[in-house]
């Protein structure tokens, strides 16, 4: 249900199915990344609200696991997504399992049942303060099998990663065979060698002898006959032969002796590996439903243990059973808050909070001495720069200057397709700055000799940079300005004096020699080879702004550009609407028809560039840039000195904890060795 609700998030800004094109809705709002990203978070919640019927719960899910972006609006936007997503499943399965539509009787699709002492056990309760010591007990022990669980889990995964996924995709699907040949066997072979035939108790308390009939009639239809005489029921069987569901609660809610211990731990045993085995697969498996049903007979294995060999006959067995699933499911996924909520709205019981966050807590703090959660591993180990909620303890030696990337792929304001075409097909990155550069010393005498078309672009480009700059005395006198017309408007804009272009004469010769220019036909390809992909140009870059790779390739697809002897006027304007008409199906480099295009025209990017991104300086701290990336949905962070300079561009990749940590180490050995 998470994976589901969170495919379902994403698709709603596109309004369309891949196989009905023609249905496509005309709707133009939630056309950006951060709307697709918030309906991600939503669409996860409400799987999980609607799973297990806890809408809060899903909210602190997303929040804790889901997101490395939050803020206050996109809280109650998904909460309220989890509560209509809770009511509506509920007024469905109200309607068709007891035919009372609209009265809201079924609160989720898993529900674990109410947890109350039977009449028959006058000294039994659900948990006392002496229980809190084997509660602890059982956190330790979840803890255990979590880790180890992530342990072999995630040494399949790199092996799925390295060896199978280079395979045929068959093999993918020879490996789902054999997981279910296998399950299929050990659920046949176990229960025949292992299972114990026992009576069927029916509710009061009596012992009858039912025909098969009759077991899958009433409401002892869950227990599973097997190869047992008529009026009894196999352990094992019962326990892999019904859904998962009605397993978990006949291990919440079963009599003493229900299940012996034998069948309770090669149960656990076995079905651990299973889990252990599909979790990664190529099968649309779960992980938090497998995990309670093993943590369940974990527990239940504690409480019948207690229970008969110990003499504890006072003792609630659900209980036990509930917080052993809590402990190994916790020990797996190391989640806390939303685990604890989930389970409290799952079971409709406050009174068992505090065992279960303590339970919780115990078996996070022992699973985290090993590994991290498995989640968390996956997101590792798939290179998903998913950041996490604090910055790591090693970055906070680190600054910004430490963990940049300095080969910058960049592009100028007004460029040849040519090199917007190659930049694209070479890299894969997603946004690109746009600089213009003082010239080399080793270029001024060069940059006088060049030819009609050079002078051309180059000329656009010195326009732009000086146009861009903007001095303190040409704010002032603006002010000035505003301040004696009393009809100007309180938003008006900043508007640049006239006399700002008079800076850099474009029509001299002498000026081209202040930027880079875009190269003739003779250079430009060996040059821009070496300078922008390599990233090896030593010129001071001065940023203008940064441009999307998605809108550069959108720019390519709708013919924006002028030839090279006319000015940037006669370029095509785009709107925004028509800029993010194809979102989020942005073509490809390679699927575009480049044959009609004049690779030797020029485009201007500058109104299509985000002109003021965000920046630090470069002595900045790494946490104040993690907390920037964290608190801002950021994806790319210019690293700028105090001239405007950029020096270098941070990512999501650039602070990640093992990124960090390898940086961290670099920077003290080079300590060392000085």
């Amino acid at each position: 249900m998470i994976h589901s609700g969170g495919v379902i998030g994403a698709g709603v800004p596109l309004f369309q199915l891949n196989s009905l094109t023609r249905l496509a809705i005309p709707i133009t709002y939630f056309r950006s990344d951060r709307d697709k990203r918030d309906f991600v978070s939503a669409g996860a919640a409400a799987g999980v609200a609607a799973a297990f019927g806890a809408p809060i719960g899903g909210v602190l899910f997303s929040l804790e696991e889901g997101c490395s972006f939050w803020n206050q609006v996109l809280t109650w936007k998904t909460l309220f997504c989890t509560m209509t997503s809770t009511f509506t499943l509920n007024f469905f399965l109200s309607g068709i399992r007891t035919g009372q539509w609209g009265y809201f009787y079924q609160s989720g699709l898993l529900t674990f049942g109410v947890f109350e002492c039977s009449p028959d056990q006058p000294d039994c309760h659900l948990w006392t303060a002496y229980d809190l010591f084997i509660f602890i007990a059982i956190g330790v022990g979840g803890g255990i099998f979590g880790f180890i669980f992530n342990i072999l889990n995630s040494k399949l995964t790199q092996w799925r990663l390295t060896h199978l996924s280079r395979m045929p995709k068959y093999y993918k699907v020879l490996e789902a065979l054999a997981v279910a040949i296998v399950t299929s066997l050990i659920a046949y072979l176990i229960p025949l060698w292992v299972g114990t035939c026992s009576k069927i108790k029916v509710q009061d308390g009596g012992l009858t002898n039912l025909s098969t009939v009759a077991l899958n009639a009433g409401n002892d239809d869950k227990y599973q006959r097997f190869l047992c005489p008529d009026g009894q029921y196999n352990d094992m069987a019962t326990l892999f032969y019904n859904p998962q569901e009605d397993a978990i609660k006949m291990l919440f809610h079963g009599h003493a002796g229900e299940f012996s211990l034998l069948t309770l731990g090669i149960f656990f045993i076995f079905f651990f590996l299973l889990s252990c085995w599909t979790y990664g697969s190529s099968v649309p498996s779960g992980l938090f439903v497998p995990c309670i049903l093993c943590g369940a007979a974990y527990g239940r294995f504690v409480a019948n243990f207690l229970y008969s060999v110990c003499g504890m006959t006072d003792i609630y067995l659900g209980t036990f059973s509930l917080i052993g699933a809590a402990a190994f499911l916790g020990g797996v996924v190391r989640m806390t808050i939303s685990l604890t909520v989930i389970l409290i709205e799952c079971t409709n019981e406050i009174s068992l909070s505090l065992p279960i966050m303590v339970t919780l807590m115990v078996a996070k703090w022992v699973g985290d001495m090993v590994n991290e959660g498995l989640y968390d591993i996956h997101i590792h180990l798939k290179h998903v720069p998913l950041l996490e909620w604090e910055a790591p303890s090693e970055g906070v030696n680190l600054t910004a200057s430490d963990v940049m990337s300095l080969r910058i792929c960049y592009l100028l304001p007004h460029t040849r397709l040519r090199s917007v075409i190659d930049l694209l097909r070479t890299t894969a990155h997603h946004a690109f700055p746009v600089v213009t550069m003082a010239a080399p010393a080793t270029m001024e005498s060069s940059s006088k000799q060049l030819n009609s078309h050079g002078d051309a672009i180059g000329s656009a480009n010195a326009r732009y940079r000086c146009k861009s700059y903007v001095s303190r005395a040409e704010v002032l006198a603006t002010q000035r300005t505003r301040s004696s017309t009393t009809t100007s408007a309180v938003g008006d804009s900043l508007l640049l004096p006239t006399s700002v272009t008079t800076h850099v004469n474009i029509n001299n010769d002498d000026a081209t020699s202040d930027v880079i220019l875009d190269d003739d036909d003779d250079d430009e390809t060996g040059y821009y080879q070496t300078n922008l992909h390599r990233g090896r140009d030593r010129s001071a870059m001065t940023l203008h702004g940064i441009i999307l790779r998605s809108q550069l390739t959108s720019l390519l697809d709708k013919r924006v550009s002028y030839p090279q002897h006319n000015g940037p006027e006669s370029q095509t304007s785009l709107s925004y609407e028509q800029l993010n008409a194809d979102y989020p199906k942005w073509k490809d480099i390679f699927d575009l028809d480049l044959t009609e295009h004049e690779t030797n025209d020029i485009i201007d990017i500058t109104p299509y560039m985000h002109p003021c991104p965000y920046m630090v300086a470069p002595d900045a701290p790494l946490v104040q840039v993690f907390n920037l990336f964290r608190t801002m949905g950021l994806r790319h962070l210019p690293v700028m000195n105090s001239r405007g300079e950029i020096l270098g561009i941070i990512t999501r990749h650039d602070l990640t904890h093992h990124r960090i940590e390898e940086m961290n180490n670099k920077k003290k050995s080079r300590r060392s060795s000085n």
